[in-house]
């Protein structure tokens, strides 16, 4: 049966970066894979291009992935740590109650970026949203995913580094769309060995698959897990 999964994420490209394969593999799976992306203007952003080339690029790469019409918030880029907390929570809140999202995706709370920290911090806010909302149905599951360039560039006495503990096996091919996803926003992809790089980003599928024995995997962070919706 389809479900609704929701991509709560800072910025443009977040989305393809954390968790592009995985999003690939659950749409061609028939699932409602949608991304909220906060700061959907970016305008901080060195070497931004257009308004409306930025919304191209963002829309280019939920088409590759096969998702649904990205959802493009108002929060300012690099400075989230301005707005009330409560600001973002209710802006994700809302959209997870209308997508009904039963399974939600965001940055690791300990991201080095810090609009991605308040990302999490307000999604994690909001995912309680089922337990003081009877109307809106239970969440299955919150993970947290990793960010090349931002997850991987905390340094470890800064605080708790990503613990990868669930594995989701990608094909060749489902590699391949994120890429050209995450290559649709320009000015996003860089030379190896920068970690995004092709050359990194299909090294990290290798390693997390080595990690689960799946083969090419993207990792994520379980931080709630309803069992029977697994085991079930």
């Amino acid at each position: 049966m389809p479900e609704s999964v929701l991509v709560v994420v800072a910025h443009p490209d977040d989305e393809s970066l954390g968790c592009g394969a995985t999003a690939r593999a659950l749409t061609e799976a028939g699932h409602d894979v949608r991304t909220i992306i906060l700061s959907g203007e970016v305008t901080a952003r060195a070497h931004r291009p257009s308004d409306e080339s930025l919304i191209a690029d963002t829309r280019e790469a939920s088409r590759i992935l096969g998702m649904a019409e990205p959802v493009l918030g108002p929060f300012p880029n690099i400075k989230m740590n301005s707005v009330p907390h409560l600001e973002l929570v209710q802006f994700v809140e809302a959209n997870l109650a209308e997508a009904s999202a039963q399974w939600v995706i965001t940055h690791h709370p300990h991201d080095l970026n810090d609009d991605h920290r308040q990302v999490s911090s307000a999604t994690q806010a909001a995912a309680r949203l089922f337990q003081r909302n009877q109307s809106v149905p239970p969440l299955n599951g919150l993970f947290f995913m990793e960010i090349p360039s931002s997850t991987d560039w905390q340094f470890p006495g800064a605080g708790h580094a990503f613990q990868p503990n669930a594995y989701f096996p990608v094909t060749e091919e489902q590699l391949d769309a994120k890429i050209a996803a995450c290559s649709a926003y320009r000015g996003v992809m860089r030379p190896f060995p920068h970690p995004r790089s092709p050359e990194v980003i299909r090294g990290l599928a290798a390693v997390r698959g080595g990690q689960s024995g799946l083969g090419n995997a993207e990792a994520f962070q379980i931080a709630h897990l309803q069992l029977p919706q697994v085991l079930g």
